[in-house]
């Protein structure tokens, strides 16, 4: 090749390696065709709904410490423990550094790789072949020693290492999109697991507080009995009472501790000798929600922004695959000493040096590449409708939390109702009662409708608490944008 001719290949190898084949990325619409709901069916009105973008995610928006709201200090203990202690966010945060390594090893394919590969041998050549002046037939034994400094690089001519780098990048956002997802499941998990020990807590003591109160209308009924006043069957039926209920309190004890042990592991400590701060029993109040929430929310869902990066990777994967239907360019060389005396190996007459390109040009393939470009853009596909999928289910758990606010807010007031009735058809059947006016049988009925209400609203309250969780945990952590939710 002439000197004035290289200048030309090296401005074509240029112009070549600002190219990139495949598919640039674009966003594609979130919801396909449909258009996104003007409101929530929840009575909450989606600020901006109209103007809902294609797909612009934002899980690095910081959520804040969201579990504030509820105001209690051992949840944010927990969460606190938890954070720096859950396995689970662990493992998302290896994947996420194998990620990020996986970018650096995409790159490297962009720089000349060179190795060096010293090595002594020691033959013997054939008899029947001459060597350094030797006639036929007779052999020579001799030593070799070389010191190959070995180089090669690909010019990136169609971008497929570029559209490597970019997949690899992809997919390194998604891991980190992932492990927030990790990190808000766990926090929302957590969260439930830790209210519904509460309301069991409730549960437990208002058993023991009922079995007490149990154990003195037994003593008041036998009482009766040894007067004259009760029969024998009013005995038996306060002390069948009393027997139901006390064994109710083993099986409420079993759930307590095994959420405790949940709670233990979720926080990265063992099950043993885990133990929670003391409970006054008196539930967190549910946060109240906005009357509006901004579309934006949704956005910032880790799962939705994960589901968006993916499709990126798996879009600079097609341009990947359309890359193997043109030549590669890789230029090699070699540079080094070699001899057949250690005294001389390093000598600059035992020098040596190769140099030269090498073109690739995929003629016969037997219709792999075609497959595999098929195969890419079936998995861009793939991966398209599972972003819509994701945004769909985000619009699906938004509307049923809000609808479980709404209606476990009436069911609560409604059921509140109903134990203030209950308790006061109590009070009147224990009067009646003690008026010798009715068997025992009355207030037997009328304490278990009382007891079963308080426990109703007990287990409604917890049911509240853990619809704004998962509420939460719908819009992605909160919603509002600051720092700390307040």
């Amino acid at each position: 090749m002439s000197a004035r001719a290289l200048p030309w290949l090296t401005l074509t190898v240029l112009w070549l390696a600002g190219c990139a084949v495949g598919p640039d990325y674009r966003r594609p619409a979130a919801l396909g065709t449909n258009a996104a709901p003007a409101a929530f069916g929840g009575a909450v009105t989606i600020t901006n709904a109209g103007d809902w973008k294609p797909a612009e995610p934002a899980a690095g928006v910081a959520r804040g410490a969201w579990w504030e709201l509820f105001g209690d200090a051992e949840l944010n203990r927990l969460e606190r423990l938890a954070a720096v202690g859950n396995q689970q966010l662990a493992v998302a945060a290896a994947r996420f550094e194998q990620s990020r390594a996986e970018v650096n090893v995409a790159r490297a394919d962009l720089f000349p790789h060179v190795s060096v590969d010293p090595a002594y041998t020691r033959q013997r050549t054939s008899q029947n072949q001459p060597f350094l002046g030797k006639p036929a037939g007779v052999s020579a034994t001799y030593n070799v020693f070389t010191f190959p400094l070995d180089a090669s690089w690909e010019p990136d001519l169609w971008g497929r290492v570029r559209r490597q780098t970019e997949s690899a990048r992809a997919q390194l956002a998604a891991s980190a999109d992932d492990l927030a997802a990790a990190r808000l499941a766990v926090e929302a998990e957590l969260a439930t697991d830790y209210f519904t020990l509460r309301s069991l807590d409730a549960e437990y003591a208002l058993l023991e507080k009922t079995v007490t109160a149990y154990r003195l209308s037994l003593e008041l009924t036998r009482n009766r009995r040894r007067g004259g006043i009760a029969s024998d069957l009013d005995v038996s039926q306060a002390e069948t009472q009393l027997r139901a209920t006390e064994a109710q309190l083993p099986a409420v004890d079993l759930q307590r501790i095994n959420l405790r042990h949940a709670l233990a592991t979720l926080c990265g400590q063992a099950a043993t000798g885990f133990v929670l701060a003391g409970s006054t029993n008196a539930m967190s109040a549910a946060p109240l929600i906005p009357p509006s929430l901004p579309s934006e929310l949704l956005e910032r869902r880790p799962d939705i922004a994960a589901a968006e990066r993916r499709m990126a990777a798996a879009n600079a994967a097609v341009g990947v695959a359309q890359t193997a239907f043109y030549p590669r360019l890789v230029i090699n060389g070699l540079a080094g000493f070699q001899s057949v005396s250690a005294s001389t190996w390093f000598d600059w007459p035992s020098r040596l040096w190769a140099v030269g390109p090498a073109l690739q040009f995929p003629l016969f393939t037997g219709g792999r590449n075609r497959a595999q470009l098929a195969a890419a853009r079936a998995a861009y596909d793939e991966t398209v409708a599972a972003y819509r999928a994701t945004v769909l289910t985000a619009f699906q758990e938004v509307e049923d939390q809000l609808a479980a606010q709404r209606l476990l807010a009436a069911q609560l007031t409604a059921e509140n109702a109903a134990l203030a009735a209950a308790q006061h058809t109590l009070e009147i059947s224990q009067n009646r009662y003690r008026s010798g006016l009715v068997t025992y049988l009355e207030v037997v009925t009328a304490q278990s409708a009382a007891l079963s209400g308080e426990r109703t609203v007990v287990q409604l309250h917890a049911e509240r608490l853990a619809a704004s969780v998962a509420l939460t945990k719908a819009l992605g952590g909160g919603w509002t944008t600051g720092p700390v939710l307040r």
